[in-house]
């Protein structure tokens, strides 16, 4: 038995014991009054010995978070006098107060953390910056039970000293109130006496204070930060919202929809990267590899075999097609319809209450930065000498180059990587990490470039891009392996930089107010999206953590109701379960934690696999290869995090990242009915793989022993089963 559950054991027996021995008797009203005489008398026999007594079993009593600390809190008054009653109490409520802090932590918050990883972590960040703010708020209130606090705050990583202070000091009115009531404990007749409703409003109201003293005190930040600015007595908008991306697009229809007034600014294309240069052209490419790639596969599906006939210009004439089908859900005309003020041309923030846009001084009560990012190219000597792609500028092919190089290893590479060996270029993917999609856990990275080779990618892990070397009209790029540091160089016609993305969090303005920005170039954003000036907001990626088109679209809701309505009351971004998917063949998926998340956290978890290669319609689609793994806590349900690997990944997906966000867990997946034969059967059937290896052996045996003895066989010996290895990787 561990040395936590040893404690928790103890202090288990002392409470049963507590009330199984009736010592509440002691810690009533009436036995004080009654004994008042006697105890008074102990003290006068032995003052020193008396006092040590009283003064440890408060600490007792609070440590354990017994029923009994305001009858001694009014013991100490009639016994002790005011001034020695609170030196007595204060001190020893407050050493019983930190070793139930200190209780609780040892035996719970390990568990507790381990449960609720990302909401504990966020706890914590609140308690670095304001825990001693609220913990003090907390113990003015008597309408929060002080056991409770102590308890609650176990859970966090509030430092002793700061809990020990801020207790002694929060306490201490509470203290005073009660010790000097039982100076006149003849005069109390219940405990309603002393804690009377009055009381109690004034110290909630007391307690209340710092609150509205924190907002004074944000006032007076506020004041500091924009005193160098001229605040307009009228302004023209409610929100200006810079970039016309997904995050801006639906910040402006948010603002609009409430019946704000908003300015959309934008100086490119409406729809931002998604629609022009990222998720629409990429999906549309992907998709007419994809059927290249099954024609040459024809003898698989019962066909001849079968070459694909087709002009690369043809192929992306249609991508340009899809975008131009897809422009008119983010046009200005259909914006300015929806009651958004929509301008072309570049904005720049020239104060906290004011954007330039095309000469014009826009007047704002609040602004959005939703500028996105752009392709980071890497400083490698020589690249400057060739007219390499980004994914802003790949769109403009019109030929299919013969040799491509993918510089990076992350999503976009290897989307693109694989589609273009798919039409017919010979591609070599250079990744200076050990694997490609290092997001990944490794044998999901594994797998695809399995399925990478297949279609033809030379995958180059482990290879350090140093140089580019041009010669006549040849062009090479010099690599390094970095376990055996050989050097390569490898040829090419176009090379595809892929390696990352920029946030756009300069040139607008942000710099000359003292916006600030973070290590990573990204804009600094607090809970509730304010940069910090709090009037000025950053969504998407320029702000980030997550560079998708649907976390832009999430923070842009919490971005513009906190700007309208942050006065009243406001929202802190939720991050709690962010899907993604990477869309190669076969594509990937993940929600929550990885595996390898898991064990850099210290977080135990149970690993349930479902080989896709075991599934009827995988089969049939000749789709059958991929995983489903799914993490849960040792012996739960609960669902810590998915990875498929599989055609259609990202839509399977969406049944856990539901089940994920509304608590549910694998036993409810399973009892959902799927039908058959489909793709989505995946996630039942790894469900079902769970359910395996945590049925209840124990209880399953009886049943058995039932059945035999329903046949009429007799009794049957009862052998307990080895308990499931839920360590193990498959259920």
């Amino acid at each position: 038995m561990s040395s936590r559950w040893l404690v928790l054991v103890a202090v288990l027996v002392v409470v049963i014991s507590f009330f199984a021995f009736d010592l509440q008797q002691y810690f009533t009203l009436e036995y004080l009054k009654s004994s008042q005489a006697e105890l008074t008398g102990r003290l006068e026999q032995n003052p020193l010995e008396f006092a040590a007594m009283f003064f440890l079993g408060y600490v007792a009593v609070t440590a354990l978070s017994l029923p009994g600390a305001a009858i001694m809190t009014l013991a100490a008054g009639a016994l002790f006098g005011l001034i020695w009653g609170v030196v007595l109490v204060s001190f020893a409520s407050t050493i019983g107060a930190t070793l139930a802090m200190l209780l609780a932590r040892f035996v719970f918050r390990e568990h507790v953390k381990a449960r609720f990883e990302k909401q504990i972590s966020r706890i914590d960040e609140g308690i670095d910056r304001e825990g001693a703010f609220y913990l003090f708020t907390l113990r003015l209130v008597p309408l929060f039970p002080f056991f409770a606090i102590n308890l609650a705050m176990g859970l966090t990583k509030i430092s002793v000293p700061v809990f020990f202070v801020v207790s002694q000091v929060g306490m201490l009115a509470g203290t005073v109130v009660y010790v000097n009531a039982g100076t006149q404990l003849a005069d109390i007749e219940a405990l309603g006496d002393v804690a009377s409703f009055g009381l109690i409003a004034s110290f909630t109201l007391l307690g209340v204070f710092p609150l509205i003293a924190k907002k004074i005190v944000d006032i007076i930040r506020a004041r500091r930060v924009y005193r160098d600015f001229s605040r307009p007595a009228v302004f023209d908008r409610d929100v200006v919202v810079i970039g016309a991306g997904s995050g801006g697009l639906v910040a402006a229809l948010i603002v609009a929809t409430v019946k704000g007034k908003v300015t959309l600014i934008e100086k490119n294309k409406m729809g931002g990267d998604c629609l022009n240069t990222g998720c629409v052209p990429s999906k549309s490419l992907i998709r007419s590899a994809k059927l290249a790639a099954d024609i040459q596969r024809g003898p698989a599906l019962g066909f001849k075999a079968m070459q694909p006939e087709f002009d690369f210009k043809e192929v992306m004439d249609r991508v340009h097609r899809i975008i131009a089908t897809i422009e008119p859900h983010d046009s200005v005309e259909r914006f300015q319809g929806l009651g958004v003020d929509v301008r072309l041309g570049e904005g720049v923030v020239r104060s906290p209450f004011e954007v330039e846009v095309n000469g014009e001084v826009i007047t704002t009560r609040n602004i959005i930065v939703a500028t996105g990012a752009e392709p980071f190219v890497p400083p490698i000597e020589g690249i400057e000498q060739v007219d390499y792609l980004t994914s802003d500028n790949l769109w403009s092919l019109r030929d299919l180059p013969d040799r491509l190089i993918v510089l990076g290893g992350g999503p976009i590479g290897s989307e693109l990587a694989q589609s273009f060996s798919r039409f017919g270029s010979r591609v070599t993917q250079v990744e200076a990490l050990a694997q490609i999609l290092p997001r990944e856990d490794p044998e999901i990275a594994g797998m695809m470039m399995t399925s990478f080779a297949s279609d033809g990618v030379d995958v180059r892990v482990n290879h350090m891009a140093e140089a580019v070397e041009s010669a006549n009209g040849e062009h090479c790029l010099v690599v390094r392996n970095r376990e055996t540091e050989a050097v390569d160089r490898i040829p090419f016609d176009k090379m595809l930089v892929a390696v990352g993305r920029r946030a756009n969090a300069t040139g607008i303005g942000l710099d000359a107010l003292g916006v600030e920005i973070r290590g990573n170039g990204t804009i600094a954003v607090d809970d509730y999206l304010r940069t910090n000036i709090p009037n000025i907001f950053a969504i998407g990626d320029a702000a980030g953590p997550y560079q998708f088109t649907h976390t832009a679209s999430h923070m842009a809701w919490y971005a513009a109701v906190n700007a309208l309505f942050g006065d009243v009351w406001k929202f802190a971004v939720d991050y709690s379960v962010i899907p993604w998917a990477t869309f190669t063949s076969p594509e990937v998926a993940r929600v929550g934690l990885s595996e390898t998340e898991a064990a850099e956290q210290g977080i135990s978890v149970q690993v349930t696999t479902f080989d896709v290669s075991e599934l009827d319609r995988a089969l049939a689609d000749e789709e059958a290869h991929g995983v489903v793994k799914v993490l849960t806590p040792p012996g739960k349900d609960r669902i810590l995090g998915v990875t498929i690997v599989a055609d259609h990944a990202g839509d399977l997906l969406a049944e856990f990242v539901l089940a994920m966000k509304h608590g549910l867990g694998l036993n409810k997946i399973l009892g959902t009915i799927h039908v058959y034969p489909t793709l989505a059967e995946m996630n039942k059937f790894a469900a079902s793989e769970w359910r395996k290896a945590n049925k209840p052996d124990r209880l399953l045996e009886l049943v058995g022993r039932y059945h035999s003895w329903r046949r009429g066989e007799g009794p049957v010996p009862f052998e307990a089963p080895a308990p499931a290895d839920v360590s193990a990787d498959h259920g």
